[in-house]
């Protein structure tokens, strides 16, 4: 066994190769390679690795307390009890809870092996010791390559990976085809809809976000070259450098500033609010997630359609993405084999059970969504951008939306948001006191 440091995936498999050829080695007692007994694996593991521990006679893991996604995860845990012979434990619990109770149980040993939590909460869950550092061998590494891949960077951390990433969530343009015939497939198309279509007097608009709110405006601020944090090839982020105030920043806020000064939009437009007026019919085009679909469903039938973030200057518009995933414990005696497990629960085949049970979307690329609207989703999620899991993200979140909101009342960008990126230096600051 040995340490494979995370950069990307091929990287990460051409490294895991390279240190087993140069006979890299830990020395972790529940490591101790075994012989290789050739276990079966869906065919992705089909030879067994040779680097496999003894088996334990039982794994346990934590999952989300919420009953669909507790079906998918029974029923994906009995295939891998048939497969590999290991009983495996399941305890309902809910996600944010979790890591308060793995503090307090995991030193005793009532912890779980596996867990699951949103990929925000890295930093702050590696800083406490709670997750162990995964040790993958080159078969692992090799499968977790067929991952999307800032799906599994979001799980690493200052260049070293602690997860498996189970779900992508981001959002996407959804729209009313009886309004518009098709998706803007660029910015200025969606301005163009904005211009026709609104109708401000009569509560008619052709595009409505919510635009002070950073999740949702973070490809705007972005499209042309802002950033939060500066992050390195390994994944790392540099929190000394923030990029919402650069050029790119300035003139993506400029373009959300238009949208007021155009009377596109009124200022204060919130979820409901958006909601709402698309569903009553009266807007053409909205940028928002997937769990908006049930009610856009019910209320347009088939007059509502999905589809990716139009491009901005011949580039494809990102968007956030908040990813969740399953972390080894740092109390558990098994981490070979919970890797195991976390690999086969969110391999191609598993993901696909996962997403028609539950409906969340998979981090395995691998998998075809037979969707008219969470395909467009998908499709969007593969060009999405984690949020930053360092601790320091949440030292940005209200500036920026303070500075948004001045924005959209007539403010100068430049100057809101060299105000905001003070603000966020100076907390940063506070917090490492």
């Amino acid at each position: 066994m040995f340490k494979a440091k995370f950069l990307t995936p091929a990287a990460l498999l051409a490294l895991s190769v390279g240190l087993v050829a140069c006979g890299g080695g830990d020395d972790e007692a529940d490591e101790t390679p075994a012989d290789d007994n050739g276990t079966e694996e869906n065919g992705e593991a089909a030879e067994g690795d040779a680097d496999e521990p003894e088996k334990p006679e039982e794994l346990s893991m934590w999952v989300n307390d919420e009953d669909s996604q507790l079906q998918a995860y029974e029923d994906i845990a009995e295939r891998f009890e048939d497969e590999y012979d290991i009983a495996v434990n399941i305890t309902p619990f809910s996600m944010l809870d979790q890591t308060d109770a793995i503090s307090l149980d995991g030193p005793s040993g009532q912890g779980p092996d596996l867990f699951f939590q949103p990929h925000d909460r890295m930093g702050d869950i590696v800083l406490q010791g709670l997750a162990r550092e995964l040790e993958l061998t080159d078969d692992q590494a090799e499968r977790l390559s067929e991952y999307n891949e800032e799906a599994v960077t979001s799980f690493s951390f200052e260049g070293e990976q602690y997860g498996i990433p189970a779900v992508v969530e981001t959002y996407a343009l959804f729209y009313n085809t009886d309004i518009i015939d098709e998706a803007p497939a660029t910015v200025d198309e969606l301005m163009a809809i904005a211009e026709e279509h609104t109708d401000m007097g009569a509560d008619q608009y052709g595009f409505l976000m919510e635009a002070t709110n950073l999740y949702f405006v973070y490809p705007f601020l972005t499209g042309a070259g802002g950033y939060i944090f500066d992050q390195d090839e390994d994944g790392v982020y540099n929190t000394e450098d923030i990029g919402l105030n650069n050029d790119g920043a300035v003139e993506g806020a400029e373009l959300i500033q238009s949208w007021f000064e155009n009377d596109y939009m009124p200022t204060g437009v919130d979820g409901d609010i958006m909601n709402g007026l698309f569903q009553s019919g009266d807007v053409a085009t909205v940028i928002t997630g997937p769990w908006a679909i049930p009610d856009y469903r019910d209320a347009l039938g088939d007059s509502l359609a999905v589809a990716m973030l139009p491009e901005w200057d011949g580039d494809q518009l990102n968007s956030f993405s908040g990813n969740k995933g399953w972390l080894v414990s740092e109390y558990s005696e098994n981490h070979y084999w919970a890797t195991e497990l976390a690999l086969f629960l969110t391999n191609a085949e598993s993901s696909e059970h996962y997403f028609e049970t539950a409906g969340e979307l998979p981090a395995h690329t691998a998998v075809e969504i037979d969707d008219e609207f969470m395909s467009a989703v998908f499709d969007q999620s593969q060009v999405a951008e984690p949020m930053p899991n360092v601790p320091e993200m949440s030292q940005v979140w209200e500036p920026v939306a303070d500075a948004l909101q001045f924005i959209s009342q007539g403010d100068d960008p430049q100057e809101v948001l060299d105000e905001a990126v003070e603000q966020i230096r100076e907390q940063i600051s506070i917090m490492g006191q």
